[in-house]
C-alpha cells in the first residue's frame, strides 16, 4: 500500500500543468452533466482537446484516436442540448431492455473482435479490458448526448473496469481519478433519476389534459 502511495505522490508530482487543466475540465463536465447544464459540453471539449494532444505526445495513438471521437462528441452533444435549449428542453430518455441487450451485445462483440486482433498483432497489455473500456466509452458517450438516463450505470461499469486496468499498468493517479468518477456517476445517476420520473409524470398529465372527456369515462365519441 505504501508503495502505490508513494507512486500517485511520484505521478502527482510529475504532472503538466496541461494534464491539471485536463483532469480539473474533465470533473467539471461531469458534475455540469448532472445539472444538465449546456457548460458540460465545453468542459469536455476543452479536456478531450488537451488529452487528444497528452496521449499523441507519448504516442498512445488508441487513447488519442479515443479522445478526437470525444471531442466529436462534445460538439455533437452541445448541438443537441443547445437546440434543444432554443425550442424545447431535449428530455431525459430511458432504454427498453431490447435496446440495452443490443447496445451491450454490439460492446462485447466489437470488444471481443478487436482485443483479439491487438492480442494477436500487437505486444498491448490487457487488450480485452481496454478493448471494452474503450468500445463500451465510446457508446456511452454518445448516451451522454442523447441524455440516457442508464448512461450513469454504463459509465459505473466501465470506470470501475478501469480502474482495475489503471491499477495492473501502475497508473495509480489515473485509477484514482476513474476512482473519483464513480462516486461521481452515481451521484449523477441518483440527480437524473427523480428527474426523469417528473418528466414522465408531467407528460402523463399533460395527456390526460389532452384526451377528450368522452374517451377518459370510455364513451364513444359521435
Amino acid at each position: 500500500m505504501t508503495d502505490i502511495w508513494n507512486s500517485i505522490e511520484q505521478a502527482a508530482q510529475a504532472m503538466s500543468i496541461w494534464e491539471v487543466v485536463a483532469v480539473a475540465l474533465g470533473i467539471a463536465y461531469l458534475l455540469l452533466a448532472m445539472k444538465q447544464s449546456l457548460w458540460c459540453w465545453y468542459a469536455a471539449f476543452g479536456s478531450t482537446a488537451i488529452f487528444v494532444w497528452l496521449f499523441w505526445d507519448v504516442s498512445l495513438v488508441m487513447e488519442s484516436a479515443l479522445n478526437v471521437y470525444y471531442l466529436a462528441m462534445a460538439v455533437y452533444g452541445w448541438w443537441l442540448w443547445r437546440s434543444g435549449a432554443q425550442q424545447q428542453e431535449l428530455p431525459i430518455q430511458s432504454w427498453g431492455a431490447k435496446q440495452h441487450l443490443l447496445a451491450i451485445g454490439a460492446v462485447i462483440l466489437i470488444s471481443l473482435t478487436s482485443g483479439y486482433l491487438l492480442a494477436e498483432n500487437t505486444s498491448a497489455a490487457l487488450p480485452y479490458l481496454d478493448s471494452f473500456t474503450t468500445w463500451g466509452a465510446v457508446l456511452t458517450t454518445w448516451m451522454v448526448a442523447k441524455k440516457v438516463l442508464e448512461n450513469w450505470l454504463y459509465w459505473i461499469v466501465i470506470d470501475g473496469v478501469a480502474i482495475f486496468l489503471y491499477i495492473d499498468r501502475e497508473l495509480y493517479l489515473t485509477a484514482l481519478l476513474m476512482a473519483v468518477y464513480v462516486v461521481l456517476v452515481v451521484i449523477g445517476w441518483l440527480q437524473w433519476l427523480p428527474l426523469y420520473k417528473a418528466q414522465q409524470s408531467a407528460e402523463s398529465q399533460s395527456a390526460t389534459l389532452e384526451t377528450p372527456a368522452a374517451w377518459q369515462v370510455g364513451e364513444k365519441l359521435p
